[in-house]
């Protein structure tokens, strides 16, 4: 770093020349294009999330916000992020490694891993309407844990029940929404 170049910033943007500086020798800031493509998808989702909002029905009459409002506010967002995100990828801006990270790039993936959690979410939507919800969202979170490495099967299937039936109440008593209650309908 030199006095007059300043530091570069946190998203690894090559400094400015300073005064006295001649820029002879100092890289162009690299543009990522893949950041461009992330920018346009996010671009694409937030309008259409906007479009979306716009067949949405009025709602309840007692309802002070309709319910179109949330989609404007998020997809119009989300416009304006990937604006936000292709001007900074113009300037040079760009992501940096996580120094902390704990991977080494130079293992394959872990395809027995990766398949238990293909498989434990198979099971999940296969089993869904026949077991519900509260009995399927625990085995999902006790099979995903395991999968991963956990070996303690009553714990997680404790709190994966805990997690699935709190979940279950809180969408389908506290917003409406029908979740399949399966073998437990008429018991929550």
């Amino acid at each position: 770093m030199s006095a007059a170049g300043g530091v570069a910033g946190a998203a690894g943007r090559t400094p400015a020349a300073g005064p006295g500086d001649d820029g002879v020798g100092a890289p162009a800031p690299t543009v990522d294009r893949a950041q461009y493509g992330l920018a346009a998808v996010l671009a694409v989702v937030g309008v259409g999330t906007v479009v979306d909002s716009a067949g949405l029905g009025p709602g309840f009459a007692d309802q002070v916000v309709r319910p179109a409002a949330f989609g404007y506010v998020i997809g119009s967002a989300l416009v304006v992020l990937a604006v936000l995100f292709a001007v900074a990828t113009a300037r040079g801006d760009r992501a940096e490694g996580e120094a902390g990270e704990d991977v080494d790039l130079d293992q394959g993936t872990d395809w027995r891993t990766l398949a238990g959690l293909a498989g434990v979410l198979v099971a999940t939507v296969a089993l869904l309407e026949l077991l519900g919800w509260a009995i399927v969202g625990a085995l999902l979170f006790a099979g995903a844990a395991t999968v991963l490495g956990n070996r303690h099967w009553v714990r997680n299937l404790l709190i994966g029940a805990v997690m699935s039936v709190g979940s279950w109440y809180g969408f389908y008593v506290g917003l409406g929404i029908p979740i399949p209650a399966g073998v437990l309908d008429g018991v929550l």
